[in-house]
């Protein structure tokens, strides 16, 4: 099995996902990639200066596609990945998913990596079908609310302060009632080759440590 090169990789369909969806786990990660699509000089920006504040490396992929994800988990090597879930109500977050999903077999059989997946959460929780989206697995990231939201209001090309601020929030109020915490994120697993994660935590994540450059 191939070493680990990283410990968090997420690959998200735009450039203000990875903040909204799963920002402070990004910014408590020891080290961490955050992936997407290129789009335009205005968005690829903002998405550089989310990923700074969260301590984050940005890769901008020209392209999405199976081949494309495949080169990236073969060049960064992440320990786990954080992608859409493949119920999203979006559907270039659903298509990400499944991308993901589909180019994952050939890779792991190679290199053993990723070794853990999860799909994060969506608008407002609920899927497609307008049911609630299960997302067996909370983070507590109450430490890391701040950062996230600092970075997520680096996109200020979009509607943060109207709507996707106000919804992180109360996302993340909710889930960490669930655990006693005053905010966390959530995630779904996703077997790798038939094996699934532990329930307890993004399993494999190291923590940042005291001192860690976090943006």
């Amino acid at each position: 099995m191939v070493k680990p090169a990283v410990d968090l990789l997420t690959i998200m369909a735009h450039p203000d996902d990875a903040e909204l969806w799963a920002g402070a786990t990004i910014a408590a990660a020891a080290s961490a990639i955050i992936a997407v699509a290129a789009h335009d000089p205005v968005r690829d920006a903002e998405a550089a200066g989310g990923a700074s504040i969260l301590g984050a490396r940005l890769e901008l992929l020209l392209e999405l596609s199976i081949r494309s994800v495949q080169q990236l988990l073969r060049r960064v090597g992440p320990q786990v990945v954080v992608t859409h879930h493949v119920d999203d109500v979006h559907p270039d977050h659903r298509r990400t998913a499944e991308l993901v999903i589909r180019a994952l077999p050939d890779v792991v059989i190679e290199t053993g990596l990723p070794a853990r997946v999860y799909m994060c959460d969506g608008y407002n929780n609920l899927d497609r079908h307008g049911r609630p989206i299960y997302l067996p697995v909370m983070i507590n990231v109450s430490g890391q609310w701040d950062t996230k939201v600092r970075a997520l209001q680096s996109h200020t090309s979009q509607p943060i302060a109207e709507h996707f601020g106000p919804m992180a929030e109360v996302l993340g109020r909710l889930h960490g009632l669930r655990i006693g915490a005053r905010y966390a994120e959530a995630f779904a697993p996703v077997p790798v080759l038939g094996r699934l994660p532990e329930a307890a935590g993004l399993s494999g994540l190291r923590p940042k440590s005291v001192g860690d450059d976090a943006g």
